[in-house]
C-alpha cells in the first residue's frame, strides 16, 4: 500500500507543477488548497500563499533555463502530499480525482499519410519516418 501510496504523491506533485505555469493555475491552487487545508496541513492562506510562491519560482526559473527548479518543486510537494496520504490514507480516493482533473488530456492522435515527392537529381534512398511510421521504398529496390 505504501507503493501505491508513493506513486499517487508522485503523480499530484507532477500535476501540480505542470499547471504553475499555465492558464489553469489559479483553478488547480484553488483546489489543492482545499485539498490540503481539508485535512488540517495549515490555514488555506498560508498554503495559497506557498503554492503561488512555488509558482513564481517555476515561471523565474523557465524564463531563466533552469530546468532543476521544476524537478526540486516537484520533489517537495511529493514528499508533501506522500506524508498527507501517510496521514489520512482515506484522502488517496480525491488525491486520485484531483490528479486526474489537473491532468490535461491530450488530443487522439489522427493517423495520416504523407507523400512527398523526390526530385531533381536524388540518387539514393530516401527514408521519411514519422511517429510510428512505416518506411515504404515506393516498389522500387
Amino acid at each position: 500500500m505504501e507503493a501505491e501510496l508513493v506513486t499517487l504523491a508522485m503523480a499530484g506533485a507532477s500535476a501540480l507543477v505542470q499547471q504553475m505555469t499555465t492558464d489553469g493555475w489559479t483553478r488547480a491552487r484553488d483546489r489543492v488548497v482545499g485539498f490540503l487545508a481539508g485535512r488540517g496541513q495549515a490555514s488555506p492562506e498560508s498554503i495559497e500563499a506557498e503554492l503561488d510562491t512555488a509558482s513564481a519560482e517555476l515561471t523565474a526559473a523557465e524564463r531563466d533555463g533552469d530546468e532543476q527548479t521544476a524537478e526540486d518543486l516537484r520533489v517537495e510537494w511529493r514528499n508533501r502530499l506522500r506524508r498527507t496520504l501517510r496521514a489520512d490514507p482515506e484522502a488517496a480516493a480525491e488525491l486520485r480525482a484531483l490528479v486526474a482533473e489537473l491532468t490535461p488530456t491530450l488530443p487522439a492522435q489522427q493517423a495520416r499519410d504523407v507523400y512527398n515527392t523526390i526530385s531533381g537529381g536524388q540518387y539514393g534512398m530516401v527514408i521519411q519516418i514519422g511517429v510510428n511510421g512505416q518506411v515504404h521504398n515506393g516498389g522500387q529496390g
